[in-house]
């Protein structure tokens, strides 16, 4: 059980915060998806309330009984993604879903959660001033292990969604000279591999796409260009609420997921977009502010991972609809429909709120 001191730390605020942004999700959602099957706002708003059952339940758990268990999870989760490789279901090209009775699962986007819960297990022990060679290598190891089964999916875009949780960790635990030397090379060198050998023709496309849209209109430059044409006609004040012409006509592509920012700046404009940008960067910024709410060192570096998950995303996501980024398969946190994703966000943010309220006790 959980005990009134702890409920009155609870950041009620952030909660609201998250229910708000889910909330506009499910409104865009029933926009671009009303007129075909599916239901899906009603599906994201199952996922939503079964999110803060599940936020409220892990509430009752100390985040540092968590943290103990984090090699076990994400042992669990590496299981997961190798079997989803050999028994996963394929949707859009890529092998990444379990299909279930009722329902399916994702688990490169509950694989988030172990990295950043192992990440901050092991950062926490870290005392020195700059990150060992050792400490470098194993964080590493940590990230990458997931990321290359995940890219073997393929599914590079929720890959290249891990880099966020790396870099914060790095970022938090200081970085010599070496070290940097290292990780630069190991990216050119893992660049120029990848490029050469792992990515496929269509992948190679979407960033040669970015510089040159229109010299495929119809096919690789079809998703940025109808992208850009929704968010452009949407104007100062949109074209109105299930009345954008790109999206009901149905020419934007993934318009309840990955294009779902797209959908925002056709029916509701300007103003829309900076409204609904408004609640969000309000949720972003708590995130990142509870930082100073952490007493110990694992409560530190599970916020600022999370918080650096989410933005990163949302940013990318952002630069990809508007034709600034390759479009790489990255779903708008808490905005764009999908189960496993927005179930992964209610658990990151109920480790901030487990951090935050309990900042009293572990001191």
């Amino acid at each position: 059980m959980i005990s009134r001191t702890l409920i009155h730390h609870i950041d009620w605020a952030l909660i609201l915060l998250l229910l708000i942004n889910s909330l506009i999700g499910v409104a865009v959602i029933y926009s671009s998806s009303h007129y075909i099957p599916g239901n899906f706002h009603l599906r994201q708003l199952f996922w939503i309330a079964v999110g803060l059952l599940a936020l409220l339940l892990l509430l009752t758990i100390d985040y540092n009984v968590v943290i103990t268990y984090s090699l076990y999870f994400y042992t669990f989760c590496m299981v997961l993604l190798l079997g989803v490789l050999v028994f996963g279901r394929i949707i859009s090209g890529a092998k990444s879903w379990f299909q279930l009775p009722f329902f399916q699962i994702q688990p490169s986007e509950i694989t988030k959660i172990a990295v950043i819960l192992l990440m901050a297990l092991i950062f926490s022990r870290h005392k020195k001033a700059q990150l060992s060679s050792s400490e470098g290598i194993l964080s590493s190891v940590v990230v990458f292990a997931p990321m290359l089964l995940i890219s073997l999916q393929p599914d590079l875009g929720t890959a290249l969604s891990y880099v966020p949780i790396f870099l914060a960790a790095l970022l938090l635990a200081g970085l010599n000279r070496k070290i940097v030397i290292v990780f630069v090379i190991l990216a050119l060198i893992l660049g120029i591999a990848g490029w050469n050998f792992a990515l496929k023709d269509y992948q190679k496309q979407r960033v040669i796409t970015l510089l040159n849209p229109e010299q495929d209109p119809l096919g690789s430059g079809y998703h940025i260009l109808q992208s850009k044409i929704a968010v452009g006609s949407g104007g100062f004040l949109g074209k109105g609420y299930k009345k954008g012409s790109q999206s009901q006509l149905r020419f934007l592509p993934a318009r309840h997921t990955d294009f779902i920012f797209s959908v925002i700046g056709e029916e509701f404009g300007f103003i829309g977009v900076v409204f609904i940008s408004f609640f969000y960067f309000l949720f972003l910024a708590r995130l990142f502010l509870s930082v100073e709410k952490a007493r110990d060192r694992t409560g530190v570096y599970l916020i600022y991972m999370v918080a650096m998950l989410i933005a990163c995303q949302f940013f990318i996501n952002v630069l990809m609809t508007i034709g600034l980024f390759p479009v790489a398969g990255i779903p708008l946190p808490l905005l764009s429909y999908g189960g496993s994703s927005l179930l992964t966000n209610y658990f990151a943010v109920s480790l901030v709120i487990n951090v935050k309220m309990r900042r009293f006790v572990n001191v």
